[in-house]
């Protein structure tokens, strides 16, 4: 019996000891969101045909939202709003930069993407680039994105894209400074962005 009760502390204070760490583990991870950049490093391509880093997410504030040209509703209209809010907050365009990055490069070329985005907004830029390099930026900023087959017969044919839809907003670092969902009110979303340039 008294044999069992030392296994039986012993299974406790390792137990503790596992669940400390985990807790310490969890702490570090939610603070490497909240300090440091959010997402991963990048490098794409801008609508204009230009490289572009993660660096252009960190000389000021950001807006960034994931989307696609095919969009029917959803994307156009978040980014007339975003293009709205941008020029309400920041009407000289010196405090706010903002993105539209495609979820879909198989069809969505930079080129596309900057005829796309120049019939809504002059304050918003396109981002695209090889397929591959694109899904690896949306995965690393947590971006759900996946192809649904307009016709389930034929799953190789037309597509659209399940997609996240929330604009994200980042401080200028690139530290997570939270989110726009689509459909929020209009007033709350300008007065996240107009916090977003006081830091």
């Amino acid at each position: 019996m008294k044999t069992f009760r030392i296994v039986l502390w012993l299974a406790v204070v390792i137990l503790a000891g596992v669940l400390a760490w985990l807790t310490l583990e969890v702490t570090r991870s939610k603070q490497q969101v909240a300090e440091g950049p959010f997402g991963v490093p990048f490098e794409l391509v801008a609508q204009d045909g230009s490289p572009i880093t993660e660096a252009a997410f960190r000389d000021k504030p950001t807006a960034v939202f994931f989307g696609f040209t095919h969009c029917p509703e959803v994307c156009p209209t978040t980014l007339f709003e975003l293009n709205t809010w941008l020029h309400q907050v920041d009407p000289d365009g010196t405090k706010l930069n903002a993105y539209f990055v495609s979820v879909d490069p198989e069809r969505d070329t930079p080129e596309l993407m900057g005829q796309y985005v120049s019939n809504v907004s002059d304050r918003i830029r396109g981002i695209s680039g090889p397929p591959a390099k694109v899904m690896e930026m949306v995965k690393g900023f947590r971006v759900l994105a996946r192809k649904v087959p307009v016709d389930e017969k034929n799953p190789g044919g037309d597509y659209t894209m399940d997609h996240t839809a929330s604009i994200f907003l980042l401080k200028d670092v690139g530290r997570f400074a939270g989110t726009i969902a689509y459909g929020e009110d209009p007033a709350a979303a300008a007065k996240k962005l107009e916090n977003l340039t006081k830091g």
